[in-house]
């Protein structure tokens, strides 16, 4: 039985505890996958700005391209970080913020997945991601 992008996003979310902590959830609209990083007064690592703990940033946009990979590459298991290069672009202030991944090239064992965060606006990102997935044997 084959289950629907939306259970797997949903399976997905569930079963990674940080993506709890954080309190990401993600948005589906048909193929295309938003991930939405509400604020939390946890998740602030500079309280002069306020301004997001840059790891906070990294972990939501890692997060990100493996909930992509959830939907597109299903597995029972979830898939292996190999590499990330994050360039931070800007502050991430005190609201909510969003991402969305872009799979560039997914091979049999590899993923190179490319993703972007924001705020108010998409088009200025406060963060971009680009890494390496390998993606589990039982997909």
């Amino acid at each position: 039985m084959s289950e629907s992008a939306a259970d797997q996003l949903s399976a997905f979310l569930q079963r990674v505890p940080y993506v709890r902590f954080l309190g990401m959830r993600a948005e589906l609209a048909g193929d295309e996958m938003t991930a939405v990083l509400p604020f939390a007064p946890h998740l602030v690592g500079n309280v002069m700005l306020p301004a997001l703990h840059g790891g906070v940033i990294g972990a939501f946009l890692e997060m990100t391209a493996l909930a992509q990979l959830s939907v597109t590459q299903p597995s029972a298991r979830v898939h292996k970080t190999i590499d990330v290069t994050i360039e931070y672009l800007r502050p991430g202030r005190a609201v909510t913020t969003y991402a969305r991944a872009d799979l560039r090239k997914v091979g049999r064992r590899i993923a190179n997945v490319h993703v972007e965060a924001w705020q108010e606006a998409s088009d200025h990102p406060v963060a971009f991601l680009r890494g390496h997935f390998l993606l589990s044997a039982d997909s």
